[in-house]
């Protein structure tokens, strides 16, 4: 399902998994091949949209087990893409979804013609609006940290209708204050993910998952509450 644009642009629709549960594991680590074991207990803790970022070795040809390893049981989307070569690669490989970590719209526009989630990265008013108007399914507020939770509240007084994801320095317990201001979904890497890929606890790493998820879940309902 797609929204129409000026332009005849079809921007893609977040995924139902995404409505569902509005939480993005970024995942980083020495090799994709260690992905797996760290994707089953996000899973098992409800966290299912899961970033592979370009920045860890691997990716493109651990993408397509790893889609067929979970299935249906997760959307496996690809982040850290800087150029329309990487975002070819991402789909032609099965990716759910596209991530950029700063404002690469020939990206947006790859992913658009796939009919396939984009979320480019961007921080300023300008940068944000230039995905969203190149038919971004959602921007990606990065580095959020560096501008709080009322960033949102001031971008939707121009940007009413602009889907936002916030991404980088959010931790676990920060997660509802976004979600309250208008968020999408959030992103989180390693407060979520901690020591997981350093011979950590995945039982821990499920019960973070867990926690992030009720947390969100009862902002959510917070929200549509008011």
């Amino acid at each position: 399902m797609s929204d129409v644009q000026p332009g005849n642009i079809q921007r893609p629709a977040p995924s139902a998994i995404l409505q569902a549960n509005p939480v993005v594991a970024v995942m980083r680590a020495h090799h994709a091949r260690e992905y797996a074991p760290v994707i089953d207990a996000l899973v098992r803790g409800g966290v299912r949209s899961i970033e592979l970022t370009l920045s860890t070795q691997g990716v493109f040809e651990e993408l397509p087990l790893l889609k067929e390893q979970f299935g249906t049981d997760a959307e496996i989307g690809v982040g850290t893409i800087t150029t329309v070569g990487q975002a070819r690669q991402a789909l032609d490989g099965g990716a759910d979804y596209l991530v950029t970590p700063a404002m690469v719209t020939a990206v947006v526009s790859a992913a658009v013609e796939r009919g396939i989630p984009v979320f480019p990265g961007g921080l300023t008013p300008t940068e944000l609006l230039a995905g969203w108007q190149a038919g971004a399914t959602a921007v990606k507020l990065f580095p959020a940290s560096a501008v709080g939770a009322g960033y949102i509240g001031q971008l939707r007084g121009p940007f009413p209708d602009m889907r936002i994801v916030p991404s980088g320095g959010i931790g676990i317990d920060d997660a509802p204050e976004w979600i309250a201001a208008g968020a999408l979904a959030v992103s989180l890497g390693g407060p979520l993910l901690r020591d997981a890929f350093s011979g950590g606890s995945l039982t821990e790493l499920t019960a973070r998952a867990e926690k992030l998820s009720r947390l969100v879940a009862d902002a959510m309902e917070t929200r549509a509450a008011k």
